[in-house]
């Protein structure tokens, strides 16, 4: 293992809290999430029996995701929370019965660390249940302040999938409601030499993911913004982007219409019912 995975794989400072909130105001109108933003594992649970090298993939973390949304968040003085926590230790941005919570197997890769099925309830409560609690206290003061949040969460994607590889620069997420994703998509469409994809690489509808259970549930507006990989893994690439989002976000988030907690249901009942749920 080299010396920079054995720092972030042994980082006392993870426990107790596996949860990284960065304070800002209320009054932007927006809170930001970064559901992958660590490749780390508390030291109790070793390396999960991988070599050091699986770490630095995508597997592991959403590479440069992290970057961008602490620069995005300084930007726009907005409040931010991310994990400290590698997704192979369990994934946030599932449902708690969702079988890929806690992956055995990720991109050809065996995770003998995930095998025992009992680990899953006490991962839930250490790691999964503190990232959640701190979204929906962050999402209840400012609502209760009567500054409802949009909700942004930053992913990233591998510009190359099964020997694939991807055209988009960036791509919004969004499931039934658009009113923040649609000014988005086109205020990206009009960036120059942009390939920009509206639910792709992946569909926003997702259940029990982090936007579904945090923003959907609310009727809070929000998109999930994932950007190539190789795009923000530099960081001055992950600068770039940041810049990008914040000019582009700030004057959308004011708008009152997207400040409005409204109720429009989900597509994730009809992607199950497609799926033989």
């Amino acid at each position: 293992m080299s010396a920079s995975a054995a720092l972030k794989l042994d980082d006392p400072r993870l426990e107790p809290c596996p949860v990284e909130t960065i304070p800002g105001s209320i009054e932007t109108g927006i809170l930001i999430l970064c559901d992958h933003a660590s490749n780390a594992v508390p030291p109790d649970l070793g390396d999960l029996g991988l070599p050091a090298s699986e770490f630095e993939r995508h597997i592991a973390y959403d590479i440069g995701a992290a970057a961008v949304t602490r620069s995005l968040a300084r930007r726009l003085g907005a409040p931010a929370i991310l994990t400290r926590i590698s997704r192979l230790v369990i994934d946030p941005n599932r449902g708690r019965d969702d079988p890929t919570l806690v992956m055995r197997l990720s991109d050809g890769a065996v995770v003998p660390g995930n095998a025992r099925v009992d680990e899953v309830q006490r991962r839930i409560a250490r790691f999964y249940d503190p990232y959640d609690d701190a979204i929906a206290d962050a999402i209840h003061k400012a609502t209760a302040a009567g500054h409802p949040p949009v909700v942004v969460t930053v992913h990233s994607f591998t510009p190359v999938w099964r020997g694939w590889p991807r055209p988009w620069h960036v791509g919004i997420l969004w499931d039934a409601d658009d009113r923040f994703a649609r000014p988005l998509l086109e205020g990206l469409a009009a960036e120059d030499g942009l390939v920009v994809g509206d639910n792709e690489p992946y569909d926003g509808a997702l259940a029990g993911d982090t936007v579904d259970r945090h923003a959907t549930i609310r009727g809070l507006a929000n998109a999930l913004i994932e950007i190539r990989q190789d795009l923000i893994a530099p960081e001055a690439g992950a600068g770039e982007w940041a810049e990008r989002f914040a000019r582009l976000l700030k004057p959308l988030a004011a708008r009152p219409e997207l400040r409005e907690p409204r109720i429009f249901g989900t597509r994730t009942r009809d992607r199950l019912r497609q799926h033989g749920g």
